[in-house]
């Protein structure tokens, strides 16, 4: 296996300590954290050289919600949960601070504000926005506050929206901030400078002001130098026809600046700078760490599943490319499932499907194009279609006294019904109940926030059987969307014919079956499948780590081969009957998303005029 690119000089030392040979029965190893903001808590992962976890540890952040909607988070708290993680892992595995040779972050893709002059965080909760000790200055991702502004975003039909699937949205940061251009004072707005939570974080860590790609193209509109005649990155007119041109002073220097003018901007896991003192101290760790440049926590998905090594079978290979080439990236699907579920696919060449973000180029790889696809509630939704139903109580009181968790006692319990009535499959059992279930609207294919459910087949049954059938349909309606996803990129020109998956979804066998059989192909998941994400940050600390006097580091392609775990297989299930009952029960799910735009059309056009506008 190749050496790593040699090192920068404040690590050398140690590398020719481990030469020695009187350290032999404690030979030196090198270590790599990766830090990882979801929603709901930070992680810590510390990796060895081979890419194998050595300590995981997690911590719950605070969530505020001060109006329906609305989604507050706080980069103190974050940074507070972030340290405790890494001391908790280095201290309860015993790993030496000084092994630590590189720090890679991911985070969800949420506004963070601080204040310019004294960079300290800046709240975003009205109506008076002060500081008097409300550190709540990261908007969510989830929150839909900026509807207006999204509208107006969007009415302007500027060329860039092209890269962001036609339309700019509700979860992106350029909304978020016009919203709080348009409710904050000028005093107070023009105080402000506005990063993506990862680049927060990596400024949390280095105190430079350097921003990433994968943030700044993906969520704030940042088209790479050279793509479609662009000269800053930013766009002047673009600002200016939104209201935000007081941004563009000073070459966007409340954004981050212009790449080689007044700023820097880099791929995944470039190296962004070096821990500071401050930093360093809080976290327990020696100053001068490399630091990788952050990326939004799908794309870390991205980077610790797609390099694992499975035999897929030949028509999923290159046959030109037996090894695991990078070319084999390109038809394999990234599908991140949490709260949400992100689809990401990479491509040589940019490729444009409506309602699918992007593309986007050099967020991870420079010169390569991603496309992000995704599902607003996944996660979301299997919680919430059980806790209201009349059975939950119920059924969660069964599952806790078999101490399982209530999505395997359901899938227990689909295996007795089946069972029980001698189905041939479990989807035998839903074969005449249709769930469509945008509730928190569409952000792929369709791309329309307004979506939402609906549902055939509805019955009296109260029951945990009938509990049980409905968990299962929004099990095949999550398949089924990603079904859609996947052709509705591959009709535009992606070559997507394998699924990644990664996040606790992973665990449920019935709904990776489904996933596999509804979208005939493959369904890998990684051997972390609770830590993929914060394995891929990880190794974004590797090749922050590998850089040399220059800068410059290894590819992260050769870096995903290297510490990527083989995979588990899911491949479609056998049985053609079941085949033509989840095909026919598609065609159900397309049409349910069609009528129920041509219902609200029809009624909006009769009772145009009436009433208060929508």
């Amino acid at each position: 296996m190749s050496q790593l690119p040699f090192r920068q000089n404040f690590r050398k030392p140690s590398r020719q300590a481990s030469m020695d040979p009187h350290n032999d029965l404690n030979p030196h190893i090198d270590h790599y954290i990766g830090i990882d903001v979801g929603t709901g808590s930070a992680r810590a992962c510390i990796i060895d050289g081979s890419g194998d976890i050595k300590a995981l540890a997690t911590e719950n952040i605070g969530l505020w919600q001060p109006e329906q909607g609305y989604y507050e988070q706080s980069t103190t708290d974050i940074w507070r949960c972030i340290c405790q993680c890494v001391h908790r892992a280095l201290d309860q595995h015993n790993i030496d601070p000084t092994t630590v040779r590189g720090i890679g972050f991911d985070a969800t893709c949420s506004l963070a504000v601080f204040t310019h002059d004294t960079d300290e965080p800046q709240t975003v909760t009205g109506p008076d926005f002060k500081n008097d000790g409300n550190d709540r200055n990261v908007i969510l991702w989830l929150d839909h506050r900026p509807v207006e502004e999204t509208a107006k975003i969007n009415a302007t039909e500027h060329n860039l929206l092209r890269y962001v699937g036609g339309k700019m949205s509700i979860e992106m940061e350029i909304p978020k901030v016009l919203w709080l251009k348009n409710n904050m004072t000028p005093e107070q707005f023009e105080r402000c400078k506005f990063y993506d939570l990862a680049d927060a974080l990596t400024h949390l860590a280095t105190g430079n002001e350097n921003r990433s790609f994968c943030s700044t193209v993906c969520k704030q509109g940042f088209v790479p130098v050279g793509v479609d005649g662009s000269v800053k990155g930013w766009q002047e007119d673009f600002y200016d026809a939104i209201g935000l041109e007081d941004l563009t002073k000073d070459n966007f220097l409340r954004m981050g600046g212009v790449d080689g003018v007044n700023g820097k901007y880099f791929s995944a896991g470039e190296l962004v700078g070096t821990l500071s003192e401050k930093a360093a101290s809080q976290l327990g760790l020696p100053a001068g760490i490399a630091v990788g440049s952050g990326v939004i926590d799908a794309y870390a998905g991205w980077v610790g599943t797609v390099g694992a090594k499975v035999h897929l079978g030949a028509e999923q290979l290159d046959a030109g490319h037996p090894k695991n080439d990078i070319s084999q990236a390109f038809s394999r699907l990234a599908a991140v499932a949490g709260t949400s579920t992100c689809h990401l696919a990479m491509s040589k060449e940019p490729v444009f499907v409506d309602g699918v973000w992007g593309p986007y180029r050099d967020v991870l790889l420079p010169n390569f194009w991603m496309a992000e696809g995704g599902q607003s509630a996944t996660g979301e939704l299997l919680k919430h279609v059980l806790e209201t139903h009349p059975a939950y109580n119920e059924t969660m009181s069964m599952a806790e006294s078999f101490n399982t968790s209530i999505y395997d006692y359901l899938n227990s319990h689909l295996d007795e019904l089946k069972e029980k009535i001698n189905a041939p499959t479990i989807s035998y059992l839903g074969r005449h109940f249709f769930f469509y279930g945008d509730l928190w609207g569409n952000r792929s294919p369709i791309a329309d926030p307004t979506m939402t459910g609906s549902v055939i087949g509805l019955t009296n049954d109260r029951s945990m059987d009938g509990l049980a059938i409905y968990y299962y349909a929004t099990m095949e309606f999550i398949a089924m969307q990603t079904r859609q996803i996947i052709e509705t990129m591959n009709e535009s020109g992606h070559s997507i014919t394998s699924i990644f998956m990664s996040g606790s979804q992973c665990q449920n066998k019935i709904l990776m079956e489904l996933m596999a059989t509804t979208c005939a192909m493959p369904v890998v998941i990684p051997r972390y499948v609770h830590a993929a994400v914060v394995h891929g940050a990880a190794m974004l600390g590797a090749k922050a780590a590998s850089a040399d006097r220059e800068g410059k580091t290894e590819e992260l392609w050769s870096i995903m081969d290297r510490m990527s775990k083989p995979g588990k297989v899911t491949k479609p299930g056998k049985n053609a009957n079941e085949k033509k009952l989840l095909d026919i029960k598609y065609k159900v799910f397309l049409d349910q998303c069609r009528t129920q735009q041509a219902y609200r059309k029809s009624v909006n056009e009769t009772i145009e005029g009436w009433g208060p506008e929508e």
